[in-house]
């Protein structure tokens, strides 16, 4: 037995979520493991009908590093990235706004971004 846990067995992952509150150290988490992808979901914020906060998902082993971003105006408030609004006034974030952005800061077109939903 090693760890508690014999030999052939499967390491046991704790899946720990970890929020991590400025996009600086999201970028340097990212940085630090050099992942192939990372995940993004685009969020209803107040008020329910908008499109307008977004979470960044960097999954590592045992660990998912969560980064949320919501609005103040008409951009997001921590990474800045700009708002649209559709013909009935609705405000939206755009997932090529998202990728373009990560990629840009990241210095990293290489990198998957992979949108979800959750319900």
């Amino acid at each position: 037995m090693k760890n508690g846990r014999k030999q052939d067995q499967e390491p046991v992952l704790s899946g720990r979520v970890v929020r991590v509150k400025s996009w600086k150290e999201f970028k340097q988490l990212i940085a630090e493991h050099d992942p192939e992808s990372i995940a993004y979901n685009i969020e209803q914020a107040i008020p329910a009908r908008h499109l307008t906060g977004l979470r960044l998902i960097l999954p590592v082993e045992g660990t998912q590093y969560v980064f949320i971003d919501s609005a103040a105006k008409s951009r997001l408030r921590k990474t800045g990235i700009q708002l649209h609004t559709d013909k009935l006034g609705n405000m939206y974030i755009r997932d090529e706004d998202v990728v373009d952005f990560v990629r840009a800061e990241l210095n990293r077109k290489d990198l998957k971004l992979h949108s979800y939903w959750t319900m």
